[in-house]
C-alpha cells in the first residue's frame, strides 16, 4: 500500500495510508510545559482501519504522550517528565530535575511509495541547560499491508555521552519502588485499552510479564465507540538481546490496569553507566494491527518482517 507523507516544518511529520487514514503523526515542536519534559513523540497512532491506539496527556499522567523515548532516572535528572521518584519519599514535584530532548534537525529524510525513513539529531539537555548527550534517532514507517491489516514502525537510537563524567541510567525500581522499571521507549495506550490482554511467546497477563524478558510482547484490547479490537506488537531487534552488543539487559515494563502501558525498559532492575565519549544503541519495532491477534498470528507476522 502506498503512503502519503506531509511535513509541517517546525511542527510535525504525518503519514497517511493509501486509504486516507493518518496512521502516524510524529511531533517534534517543543511542548509548552517544561515539567512534561519537552521531547518529540508519536501521537496519534492509528491502525489502518482508523482506530486510535495511543493516548495523549491522560489525566493520571499528563506527561504520557503516545510513543516516546524516555529516561526516568538519568544521573539525578528526569527526562521522562512529571513527578520524580525519590527513595523513601515517593513521587515528588521536583521541577529542577526535569530535562528535555532538543530537536536539532533531520539530516536524512527519504520518502518512497510505501516507506518513510528519517534520521533525527537530538540533544539531551539537563534542567540547568547543560548538554549531556547527543542522540541520532532513526524512524522508519514500512510494511503497510492492507491485506494483513497492519503496518510497522521501527525506532532506533544511538546515544553518545558528551559530559566529562559517566551518565548513570536507572528507573524508579533501581531507586527502590517495586515493579516500576519504566524507562526507554514507552507507549501509552488510549483509555479504552485499560484492562487489555498482554501476551508474549511463553506467557500471558501484564502482571506475569512485568519485568520479564523476551523477543516480543503484544497487547490487544477492544475499543469503545466502534466494534472491534486492535493489537500492538512490541519487538526487539536481535542485537538488543545479545549480551555482546547490548550495553544492558532489557526487560518489559507492562501494565493493563490501572493504565495501559508498555516500555522497552533498559534499566529495570539495575543501573548501568555510559562512560564519557561512549555510545550505546538499541533498535525497536512496533506493529499496529486491526483485530485481536493471537500468539501464532503475531509470531508469523514478525517472521515475515526481517530486520
Amino acid at each position: 500500500m502506498t503512503i502519503r507523507v506531509t511535513h509541517a516544518h517546525g511542527d510535525h511529520v504525518a503519514v497517511a495510508a493509501g486509504n486516507g487514514t493518518e496512521i502516524l503523526r510524529y511531533v517534534y515542536r517543543p511542548d509548552p510545559d517544561a515539567f512534561e519534559a519537552r521531547k518529540p513523540y508519536a501521537h496519534p497512532l492509528r491502525t489502518l482501519a482508523g482506530r486510535t491506539v495511543s493516548g495523549y496527556r491522560p489525566s493520571d499522567h499528563r506527561w504520557h504522550k503516545g510513543l516516546q523515548m524516555t529516561a526516568s532516572h538519568l544521573s539525578g535528572q528526569n527526562f521522562w517528565g512529571g513527578n520524580s521518584y525519590v527513595h523513601g519519599e515517593g513521587y515528588l514535584v521536583l521541577r529542577d530535575r526535569v530535562g528535555s530532548m532538543r530537536h536539532d534537525g533531520f539530516p536524512e529524510f527519504t520518502v518512497e511509495d510505501d516507506r518513510l525513513a528519517f534520521t533525527e539529531d537530538l540533544t539531551w539537555v539537563e534542567n540547568g541547560g547543560a548538554e549531556w548527550a547527543r542522540e541520532v534517532r532513526r524512524v522508519t514507517v514500512h510494511s503497510v499491508d492492507e491485506q494483513a491489516g497492519a503496518w510497522a514502525l521501527d525506532w532506533a537510537i544511538r546515544l553518545t555521552n558528551v559530559r566529562d563524567e559517566p551518565l548513570r541510567f536507572g528507573s524508579p525500581t533501581t531507586e527502590g519502588r517495586e515493579a516500576a522499571g519504566y524507562t526507554g521507549l514507552h507507549w501509552r495506550g488510549p483509555r479504552d485499552f485499560t484492562g487489555g490482554t498482554a501476551f508474549a511467546p511463553d506467557g500471558e497477563g501484564a502482571e506475569k510479564l512485568m519485568g520479564s524478558q523476551g523477543p516480543w510482547l503484544a497487547y490487544t484490547a477492544e475499543h469503545d465507540d466502534v466494534d472491534g479490537h486492535s493489537t500492538l506488537i512490541f519487538a526487539h531487534a536481535p542485537d538488543n538481546l545479545d549480551e555482546k552488543t547490548a550495553i544492558h539487559a532489557s526487560h518489559w515494563f507492562v501494565r493493563a490496569d490501572p493504565i495501559p502501558t508498555v516500555a522497552f525498559s533498559w534499566a529495570f532492575f539495575d543501573e548501568f553507566e555510559l562512560a564519557p565519549g561512549q555510545s550505546f544503541a538499541y533498535r525497536y519495532r512496533v506493529v499496529f494491527a486491526d483485530g485481536a491477534w493471537d500468539r501464532d498470528r503475531v509470531a508469523a507476522h514478525l517472521e515475515g518482517l526481517p530486520w
